[in-house]
C-alpha cells in the first residue's frame, strides 16, 4: 500500500481528533485549525485548498472552548501540525499560534504571568519552575526561602519557555533554574527545558531533541536563547513535589551562586542583551461608524425558554429573518456562515452582544443591547 502524502496524513489526524468530544472543546484544536487554514490558503494547490475547506467545516463543528489544552499523551492537532511543519517548512514559518505576549521594558519581570516574584538583588540567584504542579508554587508565598527569586508554573513547551527566557535574561542575578513538579503530558515543558539547556535550538527555533509536541520558540530570538543558556544552570528535580526538598536545594544553590557561565564578564553580557518586543497598540474609539449593508440585528434573550432570539432587519425596518439558539457561539457562527454580516466591525459587535446576552440568561441580569 502506498504511503499517505502529508495532506492525507494531516486530514486523517484532524478527522480522528474531531470525532472526540474533548477535542471539539479544546483550544489547542481550534488554534491548530485556524493556523493551518491561514497557511494553506497561501499555498494555492488543489490538495491544500481541499484540506482548507475541510478545516472550515471542522471549525464550524467546534463547541464552546472549555480548556486551552488537556496535555493528552496523543495530541491529534499537535501531530497534524508537526506533519505540516516537516513537509512545508517555509509555510510553517508563517504559522500564527496565538502565542504573542506583552513585554514591558520598564519593569521586572518584563513578561506578565502566573508566578510569584521575590527579587532582592544579587542575593536571590534561584528561579523555580513547578511545571504542571500549579499549587506547588503557592507554597512558597508564605515564607520565601532565602535565595529564591521567582517561582511559577510552566505548562507549555513553547510560550511558557519563551516567558522563562525573557524573565530570566533580564535579571542577571538569576543563575539557577530548578525544574520541579509534574512534567505535563504531551507538552513535556520540563523535558524541553532540559533539551534547550543541552542542545539549544535549530534554524527554525525548534528545541533540539525536545520530547514536547510543539517545542518551537516564536517570541525569542537566537541571541536571547544563547544568553539564557550561558547565564543559567538548569537543575533537574522533575517529579519532586516536596517543598522541603526544593527549599533545601534552593539554599544549597544560593551558597554557590558564582557566575554559571564560567567567566567574569557573564553579568555584563546578560545586562547588555536587549530583549525583543512586539508593538503595543493603544485602542481608540472609531472616527466613523460604517453601517453594514446586510442590515441590523435586535437581540432578545428569553430566559424562560433558555434561548436567545436574534431578529434580522433591513434598514427600512423590514424583518428579514429570526435566528434562535442556546448560546452565543452557535448564533454568531450561523450568522457568519450565512453571510448575514458583511463588515468585520459588525461581526465583532454582534459577538460581544451575543456573549452578553448569553451571560444575562446564565447570571440572571437584565440584558440591554448597546449601540454600535
Amino acid at each position: 500500500m502506498a504511503e499517505k502524502n502529508p495532506m492525507d496524513k494531516i486530514r486523517s489526524e484532524l478527522r480522528e481528533g474531531m470525532e472526540l468530544a474533548k477535542c471539539r472543546k479544546c483550544g489547542c484544536m481550534k488554534e491548530t485549525l485556524e493556523s493551518l487554514r491561514d497557511s494553506l490558503s497561501s499555498l494555492q494547490t488543489k490538495s491544500h485548498l481541499d484540506l482548507a475547506e475541510d478545516i472550515d467545516k471542522w471549525l464550524n463543528q467546534m463547541e464552546q472552548i472549555k480548556y486551552s489544552c488537556l496535555g493528552c499523551e496523543y495530541c491529534y492537532p499537535a501531530v497534524a501540525m508537526n506533519i505540516f511543519t516537516q513537509a512545508f517548512p517555509k509555510a510553517a514559518q508563517t504559522l500564527s499560534l496565538g502565542c504573542a505576549f506583552e513585554v514591558s521594558e520598564h519593569a521586572w519581570p518584563p513578561v506578565p504571568g502566573e508566578y510569584f516574584a521575590f527579587c532582592k538583588g544579587q542575593d536571590c540567584p534561584v528561579a523555580v519552575s513547578t511545571l504542571a504542579s500549579a499549587g506547588l508554587a503557592e507554597r512558597f508565598t508564605g515564607a520565601t526561602p532565602e535565595g529564591l527569586c521567582i517561582v511559577g508554573k510552566t505548562e507549555t513547551e513553547n510560550i511558557g519557555i519563551d516567558k522563562i527566557i525573557k524573565n530570566t535574561i533580564t535579571n542577571p542575578a538569576i543563575r539557577f533554574l530548578i525544574l520541579a513538579g509534574k512534567d505535563p503530558k504531551g507538552h513535556h515543558s520540563g523535558g524541553t527545558l532540559l533539551a534547550l539547556g543541552k542542545n539549544g535550538v535549530n534554524d527554525s527555533m525548534k528545541v533540539i531533541d525536545s520530547p514536547g509536541k510543539r517545542p518551537i520558540l516564536r517570541n525569542v530570538n537566537r541571541q536571547e536563547v544563547e544568553t539564557f543558556r550561558k547565564q543559567v544552570r538548569i537543575v533537574d528535580m522533575i517529579g519532586c513535589e516536596d517543598a522541603g526538598d526544593i527549599v533545601g536545594k534552593i539554599k544549597e544553590l544560593s551558597q554557590e551562586s558564582g557566575p554559571s557561565c564560567g567567566c567574569e564578564t557573564c553579568a555584563d553580557e546578560t545586562q547588555s542583551v536587549r530583549i525583543s518586543t512586539v508593538p503595543v497598540v493603544q485602542a481608540k474609539e472609531p472616527k466613523k461608524i460604517r453601517m453594514d449593508r446586510a442590515g441590523y440585528f435586535v437581540i432578545l434573550p428569553q430566559p424562560e425558554k433558555g434561548i436567545i432570539t436574534v431578529e434580522h432587519y433591513s434598514y427600512d425596518n423590514r424583518l428579514l429573518k429570526l435566528i434562535e439558539g442556546r448560546d452565543a457561539r452557535s448564533l454568531y457562527w450561523t450568522i457568519i456562515e450565512n453571510r448575514w454580516v458583511t463588515r468585520l466591525s459588525h461581526a465583532a459587535y454582534l459577538g460581544k452582544e451575543l456573549a452578553k446576552a448569553e451571560l444575562s440568561i446564565k447570571l440572571g441580569f437584565k440584558y440591554v443591547q448597546d449601540g454600535a
